[in-house]
């Protein structure tokens, strides 16, 4: 008798492979490493997203504080001083030595400006005295 050996492979690739004289058909469904992957993905976008609106939130921050810092500059302070009436030199170059302080600026420019002269008087004594 003679035995022919059939090819196992039909030769097309049509999802079927050999391995070891085996027959071994491919999962058109995606398995859970894709799953995963895909999950991963999902996560890491959310991770990005919250990363951004971090950032913008934080640039605003900066941005927000830049604009106070510039409200109550030192130069801002300088320019009202030199506008008010009645300060004489001593309370002068006293509030230029206040105006080191940033509490002390913020105060000075919240202040309504019949109010500042008095405030700066009054500081000018403490120190002094």
């Amino acid at each position: 008798m003679n035995y022919v050996e059939d090819d196992i492979s039909s030769g097309s690739g049509d999802d079927m492979n050999t391995v070891d004289g085996h027959n071994k058909r491919q999962s058109m469904t995606p398995s859970g490493s894709a799953q995963r992957k895909r999950s991963r993905k999902a996560t890491g976008d959310a991770i990005v997203d919250a990363m951004l609106e971090i950032a913008a939130a934080s640039k605003m921050r900066a941005s927000t504080i830049m604009r106070n810092d510039d409200r109550f500059s030192i130069n801002k302070c300088i320019k009202v001083l030199d506008e008010m009436q009645g300060v004489d030199q001593q309370s002068y170059f006293s509030a230029l030595d206040l105006f080191e302080n940033s509490s002390a600026r913020e105060i000075f420019i919240s202040l309504k400006s019949e109010k500042r002269l008095l405030w700066l008087q009054g500081k000018c004594n403490s120190l002094s005295g």
